[in-house]
């Protein structure tokens, strides 16, 4: 027999439009397993159950009254929000003691728009202080941990998302990504993560980031389901400051990842490019045996050096430490060590070196769309290091320590946020100990359809280790 939460997303849309299983029925099987493990797994700070009743409600009424092909695409199908995102009358605390009773009044884009596909919101998952860290550990609620083994972190700073949707507590969640915050937790968690190309989702109505770092995507079991949120969500707002051509009429990010991408060009690098740090070697067996798959798909696989990333890095963290700065905080005594250490980094920062860190992104960018212009991917490990127990990257005693912790953790995914590209973590293999390991492909800039293409082709030949039917399960599965 096939349990609810051992359906994907799409398979749930199906079944709700086959009416095997009503919106109601998925929404009291999701509440039911969050109130037996969240306070395990620390997925959610905020959990809205009547909320998530109403709409499903709502998604009944529109089942009994429109024909089938006026249904929204989702309708019915549960999912998670981040708590650095606005959902309107639901508490978002950002991770910080300093907003715990923050309440906003607007919803995020990219919430109205789940929700006009007809995804019902269960609540709002675990993040770190402001999305700083790439750890799940706030003072406001316990660690996010990776239900693969509960004494090992879920990662950051979308770790309560990965969480929620590796063990069961939703089908496929909202995460974001400004420097790896959603392939990251993806990794440790064994689910796919996608980040977007700049400018693919809106971070209207009220973001003001003009870095372009970060970006909405999911985070989901299956390729199929990410592309499935990228449909439902890559409708801009007017005004937005970045943007990328919507796909031709009547094309959609699902068909794309149906199709076969055909025979690619892909440049491949181990070496990590923002510190140096060595890799672990159960991170390289993943690296190499998705290059043996690669080519034994017909691809073509190069070497390549790593980029430069000497004045990448140097311009990621000024904005990176300036980017923490723009939250209104009255009394920052609340706040954590790390983000004080970086507020105060970000404050020393004059005006023109920003702008300057800012202008050699966009060179960056220039250079790395120059340097890979005859690749159609690029092939890296998502991570220096195999899982890492909760507390295990954190110090509070030395913030600056803390930070190159999480570097030497994460020297791969930033290059993706600083030059706008889309980029992919897939489940790959387990570690002897049986924690999940992820490897990246990173595409061109604003082709996310073919980067999904490549990456459901990927796994297709070898299903991911993590999968929830005829795979490895974590033990609250």
């Amino acid at each position: 027999m096939v349990l609810l939460h051992e359906l994907s997303a799409l398979e749930q849309a199906a079944a709700v439009r086959r009416r095997e299983v009503s919106p109601s029925e998925l929404v009291e099987h999701y509440l039911e397993r969050i109130d037996r493990h969240n306070n395990d797994i620390g997925a959610y700070v905020t959990v809205t159950p009547e909320r998530a009743r109403a709409r499903a409600l709502d998604a009944e009424r529109l089942l009994m009254t429109r024909a089938p092909e006026a249904l929204p695409p989702l309708l019915g199908v549960p999912v998670a929000i981040k708590d650095l995102t606005d959902v309107a009358g639901v508490r978002c605390m950002l991770g910080s003691a300093a907003f715990a009773d923050r309440v906003p009044t607007v919803d995020a884009h990219v919430v109205t728009l789940l929700e006009q596909a007809g995804a019902v919101i269960l609540g709002k998952t675990n993040t770190p202080e402001f999305g700083l860290p790439c750890y799940t550990e706030p003072d406001v609620a316990p660690p996010a941990r990776t239900p693969w083994n509960l004494g090992y972190s879920a990662g950051g700073s979308s770790g309560g998302s990965a969480a929620a949707v590796a063990a069961g507590l939703a089908p496929f969640a909202q995460g974001n990504d400004g420097g790896g915050s959603i392939r990251i937790p993806a990794s440790v968690c064994g689910l796919v993560g996608l980040k977007v190309s700049r400018g693919r989702i809106s971070n209207g109505p009220l973001g003001g980031d003009i870095s372009g770092l970060a970006w909405n995507g999911p985070l989901a079991r299956t390729v199929l389901d990410a592309a499935a949120f990228l449909d439902a969500t890559s409708i801009p707002m007017p005004g937005d400051p970045h943007w990328v051509p919507a796909l031709p009429a009547g094309e959609t990010f699902v068909a794309a990842a149906e199709r076969e991408p055909g025979q690619l060009r892909i440049a491949r690098y181990a070496q990590p490019v923002i510190i140096e740090t060595a890799v672990h070697r159960d991170c390289l067996a993943a690296y190499e045996e998705a290059t043996t798959l690669l080519a034994e798909l017909g691809h073509v696989v190069d070497d390549v050096p790593a980029p430069d990333g000497g004045p990448l890095v140097a311009a990621f963290e000024r904005v990176w430490a300036v980017s923490s700065t723009l939250m209104q905080v009255a009394d920052e005594s609340p706040l954590r060590p790390l983000t004080r250490w970086l507020r105060d980094l970000g404050r020393r920062i004059s005006g023109p070196e920003f702008a300057s860190a800012i202008g050699n992104l966009q060179t960056a960018t220039r250079r790395f769309a120059v340097a890979f212009d005859r690749y159609d991917a690029v092939l890296t490990p998502t991570l220096a290091q195999p899982p890492v127990k909760v507390g295990e990257l954190r110090d509070d005693d030395d913030p600056e320590r803390d930070f190159e912790n999480q570097k030497r953790f994460t020297p791969f995914t930033s290059v993706a946020n600083m030059t706008g590209r889309p980029a992919i973590s897939l489940p790959f293999r387990p570690t002897p100990e049986g924690l999940p390991i992820g490897v990246m492909l990173m595409g061109r800039q604003a082709d996310d359809a073919a980067l999904l293409s490549l990456a459901a082709q990927l796994e297709a030949a070898r299903p991911g280790p993590f999968a929830t039917r005829g795979g490895r399960r974590p033990q609250c599965w």
